[in-house]
């Protein structure tokens, strides 16, 4: 009985076993998922000694797991990627035939290639699709097999892969590298005519500057000066931007005598002619930006040239500054003419152009134009991003000056209104000098402006009520492009006649004491915009403003102004550390955002233009003030212009 009972409980007990054994084994190979996934995850993320610490514990506790092949993967990586090929190759090895992969293979023919075994390591990357692999991977796959045609002796066929992995947007750090592999392989190219069809088939490319260079200095040593000069001023005036500039940099200094490229900017001003106030007052500004700049930083020189305000001697001007003085960028012109002959010029050479005029169309010219000034597009932008977007006006009636400027801005501000659905319900014209604006008051009014004007009659307060009052306006707002001197004599009508109910928005024209002068209490509430505000509230504004002053004795004008931010925009990209050349400084200048100015935030369009958020300013309790998001309300601090100030310079250009 006893050895039967026995027998019953040896019998359940192998039962017992025989059922926990699945569970456990599942427990167990759940177990290793959940390890190696996280060595995998923390080589992913670049955290390599935690993942290979995990990895390396796991392979040798778990060394019968069936996740062995991935942890061998991770660890063949790593030792490879450290430099150590046999440590890699001995981790692939372990790896069963039948968990053998794509990446297995690509990192075994990898090693075999760093071993030395360039035959057996390139069959097996020319077996890979390189369609499969991640971008990584792919130019992991192509430098190593550039390196295997390279001991091959087949360098333009190295120099192909090199080329397609620096087309895969890779790092900088990986860009570099690549770029030093192909240095290394044309430094060694045996064959001059390889060397030449390199140069010819990479042109305009790094790989391409760098053949040139390689070039020159076989010339050189053939004792061919004139040949080797005449490579490495071409490569100066390409604006290619390769690591060895420096190499072809000695080589220029060594052939023609000069620098390759100064850490300089050049400036277009006229300083004589009509033009030379406006000329010096933007010198002053870029002056006492380079003298801050230079006190604190690593210096860079600034090379005024005088325009006269001609064409001719501006482009001569923009040559001479971009080959014989070798700028990195030049700033100006400001006159039309000039700017736009300067504009061709600098696309041309090339050389990056920041302009400060408002002639049309000169960034269209080229992708080295720029312009950083105050437009008419650019005021009508912000006027309406405050009347439509913020204060919800839609309907509008413009009264502009027969000038140039005045139907731009009218011909501007009509198709913008419309363009954001809006609506100009009249647009009408006065000639420049008029002093009487009864005729277009009366259109805007709806009234018969041919009408015999009629005295009206006296009328007591009782019948008065009675009068029933006139049909409201069908607009909201009134736009007026003039001067503060024109604008004074018209605001004062348009409220005489009833007109007291409508926003009045006007241009930079009006930032002028002579507003306050002449207009009065009539302009109260008026908003209008300008690229700068001496008495701005922001506090970098007036820190400039009291600089300047100190500096030349002298309250900034909006020129000055202008000349300071140009100055800073070039001088901070100068400083920076990916900004060695005009190519990459015409980039850098391409992808500007938001620069923090004192003529307002500061970007630019794709086409060159500057976008900027300009200041908006309105006449409040008989002082122009700054209308910002925050101080919208009577309670708003006020800042003034002082009556006895002169008027601000009004550009012409």
């Amino acid at each position: 009985m006893i050895r039967n009972g026995r027998w019953f409980v040896a019998m359940l007990l192998a039962c017992f076993v025989a059922f926990m054994q699945p569970l456990s084994l599942g427990a167990t190979v759940a177990e290793d998922e959940r390890l190696v996934r996280r060595g995998e995850m923390l080589y992913e993320r670049g955290e390599a000694d935690a993942a290979i610490t995990l990895l390396r514990g796991f392979l040798i506790s778990r060394s019968d797991s069936p996740l062995v092949h991935r942890a061998c993967l991770v660890m063949a990586r790593y030792h490879l990627e450290a430099g150590r090929i046999p440590e890699a190759l001995s981790y692939l090895k372990r790896i069963p035939l039948e968990h053998e992969s794509l990446k297995s293979q690509l990192l075994t023919g990898i090693a075999q290639v760093e071993s030395g075994a360039y035959e057996e390591g390139e069959a097996l990357l020319q077996e890979l699709d390189p369609a499969a692999l991640n971008p990584d991977e792919k130019r992991w796959w192509a430098k190593t097999l550039a390196a295997s045609r390279a001991a091959a002796n087949r360098p333009l066929e190295a120099l192909f892969l090199i080329d397609a992995a620096l087309h895969s947007e890779p790092s900088e750090e990986e860009r570099l590298a690549l770029l030093a592999q192909g240095h290394r392989l044309l430094e060694n190219v045996a064959s001059a005519a390889d060397l030449d069809e390199a140069a010819f088939l990479f042109a305009a490319t790094p790989l391409g500057a760098d053949a040139r260079l390689q070039q020159a200095r076989r010339l050189l040593g053939q004792n061919d000066e004139e040949g080797a000069r005449w490579i490495v001023e071409e490569l100066a005036a390409s604006g290619i931007d390769f690591p060895y500039r420096d190499d072809a940099a000695l080589l220029y200094d060594r052939l023609t005598g000069r620098p390759w490229l100064q850490r300089a900017i050049g400036a277009l001003l006229p300083l004589s002619g009509r033009y030379g106030r406006f000329g010096e007052e933007v010198k002053k500004g870029m002056e006492l930006a380079f003298t801050l700049h230079n006190a604190g930083g690593r210096p860079v020189s600034l090379l005024i040239r005088d325009t006269q305000g001609e064409a001719e001697s501006t482009a001569a001007a923009v040559k001479e500054l971009a080959n014989g003085e070798r700028v990195m960028a030049i700033a100006g012109p400001l006159a039309g003419a000039a700017a736009f002959a300067a504009a061709e010029q600098a696309q041309e050479e090339p050389v990056p152009l920041l302009t400060m005029s408002q002639r049309s169309g000169l960034p269209a010219v080229g992708d080295y134009v720029f312009r950083n000034f105050l437009t008419s597009r650019m005021q009508v932008l912000n006027l309406l991003d405050y009347a439509m977007e913020e204060e919800g006006v839609g309907s509008y009636a413009i009264l502009a000056p027969q000038t140039r400027q005045g139907e731009e801005m009218a011909r501007l501000f009509a198709a913008e209104v419309e363009e954001r659905g809006g609506e100009v319900v009249y647009q009408l014209s006065y000639v420049e000098n008029a002093t009487d604006f009864r005729r277009q008051i009366r259109m805007l009014k709806g009234e018969d402006p041919d009408a015999p004007e009629v005295e009206e009659e006296a009328v007591d307060e009782l019948e008065d009520l009675f009068i029933p009052d006139p049909p409201p306006l069908p607009f909201d707002a009134i736009f007026l492009p003039d001067y503060a001197d024109r604008v004074g004599l018209l605001v004062p009508q348009l409220i005489y006649y009833g007109l007291d109910e409508s926003l009045l928005l006007g241009i930079n024209g009006w930032n002028s004491p002579e507003l306050l002068k002449m207009a009065g209490r009539f302009a109260e509430g008026a908003v209008f915009v300008d690229g700068f505000f001496r008495y701005s509230t922001y506090p970098f504004v007036q820190e400039f403003a009291n600089l300047y002053f100190e500096t030349y004795g002298e309250d900034p004008t909006i020129l000055s102004a202008q000349g300071f931010d140009t100055a800073n925009i070039l001088l901070t990209l100068l400083d920076r550390p990916d900004v060695s050349s005009r190519e990459t400084l015409r980039l850098a200048l391409a992808r500007l955002d938001s620069f923090p100015g004192v003529t307002g935030a500061t970007s630019f369009d794709l086409l060159g233009e500057a976008r900027k958020v300009l200041y908006r300013l309105t006449v409040r309790n008989g002082m122009i003030t700054q209308l910002s998001p925050e101080e919208k309300d009577e309670a708003d601090e006020e800042l003034r212009f002082d009556l006895s100030d002169p008027p601000a310079t009004e550009s012409t250009f």
